[in-house]
């Protein structure tokens, strides 16, 4: 039996235990959503402003976490919320939030009906404003499309010559570097044979290789090189599926405490920022006062006169003690679920005159997290009481991302529905997939979206 039949089985297997896992907790998700349901109705959830002039928005990638948490954000201050998803996640639990008055689903990003289809949409429903909460893919795709979307609504998104330099790891440090500010030595590289030539005897701190086109997959690989002996270097290299097509950045490696941020610019100005200390596989956002890193990007928003959402990647050096940036997506970041309780995010989007200062989560916002993560953690960590407690500590001072009081269907229905529907899909046509990712809302499959 080869690697990949005893793969595909082995995904199977865990397709079957997850499923069974998640029909076992159902229970008490319904319970819980049935007591949300009846503390609203004794309870009324404050009431939504009445607006004279309402504007509506339209929101893409209706799965993720950061699409709800911007659907809410938008329908508590008064605005109309319409929210679009790909075809194959027709299924999200998020339709059914009270914050959705329209759900749509459109073609792939790559088809060739994708722009034709936002418009359609956005003339039907009159939509006044589309904030893309776009994949990695999908940015190109909303960037390109404001061609033809501009004539009609605004767009809250980089235009595409833009987004494809800082997009490009290595565009993005050498955007940085001409304009003075931090970014870690980085090279292009098209074909392994520049690494293996590569002359690391005078470099002053190891090197990384980070794919410029989105790897979910190995995107969190930080062999650092050269390995121990050339050959072992030469063989991790031509591991990887570096080629012209699919270049890849030699970046040095800069150990220290990294940090995600996620700002919303309009015309240069900073509208809406956060920031927080970088987590594993990042689902858990808490928001740290950086002003190094909020100069950082307020210099770089405002020279390149930007307009729509950046989430830009730090690391503050243990050996210098300097800020760098390590790398940019423009696009939204999950980190905006920290706004959760926030009622300035609508304007920090809507409002065409800039703010004297963004937007930022409120002192008394709790840090966010996914439930089925921690619960995950908690069970793979039994044998670390320190991991246990810590774990423990998380889920009693921070948020649920998804679960919200007056808005309980999201939470029941990503768990039960969506995720479950995606695992029978993978079961019925099997594909080797790594994890489940609630904060994106999918199965991390290998060659997946």
């Amino acid at each position: 039996m080869t690697a990949v039949a005893n793969n595909l089985i082995g995904s199977q297997i865990k397709t079957i235990a997850t499923l069974a896992l998640l029909l076992l907790v159902l229970p008490l998700n319904l319970a819980l959503t049935l007591v949300a349901v009846i503390r609203a109705m004794v309870f009324k959830p404050p009431q939504i402003p009445h607006l004279e002039a309402p504007q509506t928005v339209l929101i893409s990638g209706g799965k993720m976490t950061k699409a709800l948490q911007l659907a809410r954000s938008f329908h508590r201050a008064g605005h109309r919320v319409i929210l679009i998803e790909t075809h194959k996640y027709w299924l999200t639990g998020h339709r059914y939030s009270g914050a959705v008055d329209r759900f749509y689903t459109v073609p792939n990003p790559q088809a060739a009906d994708y722009a034709t289809a936002l418009l359609e949409i956005v003339q039907k429903e009159k939509v006044d404003v589309y904030v893309p909460v776009c994949s990695p893919v999908a940015s190109y795709y909303d960037a390109a499309a404001q061609e033809v979307l501009n004539d009609h609504c605004t767009v809250m998104h980089l235009d595409l010559n833009t987004l494809q330099r800082l997009d490009d790891k290595y565009e993005f440090a050498t955007a940085a570097q001409i304009l003075g500010l931090r970014a870690p030595k980085s090279y292009k590289i098209t074909d392994p044979q520049q690494v293996i030539d590569f002359d690391f005897s005078n470099a002053q701190r190891q090197y990384i290789l980070k794919s410029i086109p989105y790897d979910s997959v190995r995107r969190l690989d930080l062999t650092k090189l050269p390995c121990e002996t050339p050959a072992q270097t030469a063989a991790f290299v031509k591991s990887l599926p570096i080629s012209p097509s699919k270049p890849w950045v030699l970046q040095e490696y800069i150990p220290g405490q990294e940090y995600c941020t996620h700002t919303t610019v309009r015309n240069g100005h900073l509208q809406l920022h956060c920031c927080c200390e970088s987590s594993p596989f990042q689902v858990n956002y808490e928001q740290v006062h950086q002003p190094e890193i909020e100069s950082w990007i307020r210099l770089f928003a405002s020279s390149l006169n930007l307009t729509g959402q950046i989430s830009l990647d730090f690391m503050r050096a243990d050996d210098d003690g300097m800020v760098y940036a390590i790398e940019c997506n423009p696009r939204t970041h999950s980190a905006i679920t920290m706004f959760y309780d926030h009622p300035g995010v609508a304007g920090a989007y809507l409002d065409a005159q800039p703010v004297s200062q963004p937007v930022q989560p409120l002192a008394t916002s709790r840090p966010t997290y996914w439930i089925y993560h921690e619960i995950w953690r908690l069970l793979t960590h039994l044998w670390s009481p320190a991991q246990t407690w810590e774990r423990l500590q998380i889920i009693a001072q921070g948020k649920d991302a998804i679960f919200d009081w007056d808005d309980p269907l999201p939470f029941l229905l990503v768990h039960h529905w969506q995720i479950p529907l995606l695992l029978w899909g993978n079961l019925l046509h099997p594909k080797e997939w790594i994890r489940i990712d609630f904060n994106i809302g999918k199965l991390v499959e290998v060659g997946g979206d």
